[in-house]
């Protein structure tokens, strides 16, 4: 890539022309470089684009013909969607350009969400939208890497309302290929899934010591959007090895809060055959949005309001059997190396005897179901101590250090 950043930018430039150009002309004036690609269906832009609607809908395997014939907006544009995701990611891999902004309502966001997943981490992916953070964009179609703005007032035609994040945006692109630290494919990468330190406290002992080992160790925070980072990067194989230590998402999901991470929580790195050290942190606590009436079906239960966004609910044992169970048959499915560590006195900070949150009614049952159901391929560590405790790191490192001994991790 050259020193002057080149943007792709996409839209429908059929009917917003003025719009796009606009974006492109900041962009130029900032001293980038700009690549245009055309996804409308219908109408034609008033000049030409870098890369024609007709040759978006070919790289899909399709054509504009096709999209109008269907007779179906939607379905029209999954053909454009389809092939400007194809599209994108070929140039990028072609090095065409350096980052990525696309302009639109509802239609261009739905495709924008697919062009920006399929293009690497640490490529800048904008999406300009009149949809901006609404609760119509679910969290599963978001890049990990994804930046958003809100669309203000531009719904047809220019003014100075839509100028001003217009301009934003293109400054935010181009300023962002010129900042960005790609990750270093050369340097091996620990995933790590975690809590804030009041609650986990592992990664403070276990961090330092694994970049002296040669590894880079990036954490995810597991509140939904963070394991869902994670369990993309592990889907395309980024790690070396995984440190799985908060799961907690998935007993979220299991109980139908929408601070999920997925239904393939806990499956990304076993299918891809990366090692992975695994424990439950968090297991018996299902977070829901601190701001909005906590559902009475809970009411029953001991609650952590840990601020004004978020509030855990804290399982009964009961329901951690169902959360045991899931967590086995999601590890049943992994293909690498998996370990299982299983703290007796605890696997966060507020179960501990004595603490707010503390649970052994659900903590023993919860041991005791996975240890009933824990599959074959993985290889189970029960330790008498508490997730934060010295011993468990001590124990995620001697297995560590024995598959990187073994030739499981690649040094």
């Amino acid at each position: 890539m050259s020193d002057t950043k080149t943007i792709l930018v996409i839209g429908t430039y059929d009917t917003k022309d003025d719009e796009l150009g606009f974006l492109s002309d900041v962009i130029r004036d900032q001293g980038g470089h700009v690549l245009t690609m055309d996804v409308s269906v219908l109408g034609d832009p008033s000049k030409l684009t870098d890369y024609s609607k007709h040759a978006v809908a070919e790289e899909g395997g399709s054509s504009i013909q096709a999209a109008i014939d269907s007779g179906c907006e939607n379905h029209a544009m999954q053909i454009m969607a389809n092939g400007a995701s194809l599209l994108a990611a070929r140039l990028h891999k072609e090095g065409k350009f350096d980052g990525m902004i696309v302009l639109g309502g509802t239609m261009g966001t739905d495709l924008a969400l697919d062009v920006a997943s399929a293009l690497p981490l640490g490529v800048p992916k904008y999406i300009v939208s009149t949809v901006s953070f609404s609760p119509l964009i679910p969290a599963e179609r978001l890049a990990s890497d994804t930046q958003m703005i809100l669309w203000a007032g531009g719904l047809y035609g220019l003014n100075s309302v839509c100028r001003a994040s217009l301009s934003q945006a293109a400054g935010a692109v181009l300023g962002a290929t010129r900042a960005v630290r790609r990750p270093d494919p050369d340097k091996p990468l620990i995933g790590m899934t975690s809590l804030g330190t009041s609650a986990l406290k592992y990664v403070i002992p276990l961090k330092p010591v694994l970049e002296e080992r040669g590894f880079e160790v990036a954490v995810f925070h597991a509140t939904g959007m963070g394991g869902r980072a994670f369990e993309s990067l592990a889907g395309h194989g980024a790690f070396a090895c995984v440190f799985d230590f908060c799961t907690q998402e998935l007993g979220n999901h299991v109980n139908g809060s929408n601070i999920s991470a997925g239904a393939d929580r806990l499956t990304n790195a076993g299918a891809n055959g990366t090692p992975q050290i695994v424990s439950p942190g968090c297991y018996d606590l299902m977070d829901v949005v601190g701001w909005q009436p906590i559902d009475s079906k809970w009411d029953a239960h001991m609650k952590h309001a840990h601020n004004r966004l978020l509030t855990s609910i804290v399982l009964q044992a009961a329901e951690t059997k169902r959360v045991a169970q899931v967590h086995c048959e999601q590890l049943a499915k992994a293909k690498g190396q998996t370990a299982l560590i299983l703290p007796e006195h605890g696997l966060g900070e507020w179960d501990r005897e004595g603490a707010d949150l503390h649970n052994p009614d659900g903590l023993s049952t919860f041991l005791a179901e996975i240890e009933a159901n824990v599959p074959d391929n993985v290889s189970t560590h029960r330790i008498p101590c508490h997730i934060n405790d010295a011993a468990f790191a001590h124990k995620a490192l001697e297995i560590f250090d024995g598959w990187c001994a073994d030739g499981t991790i690649n040094v």
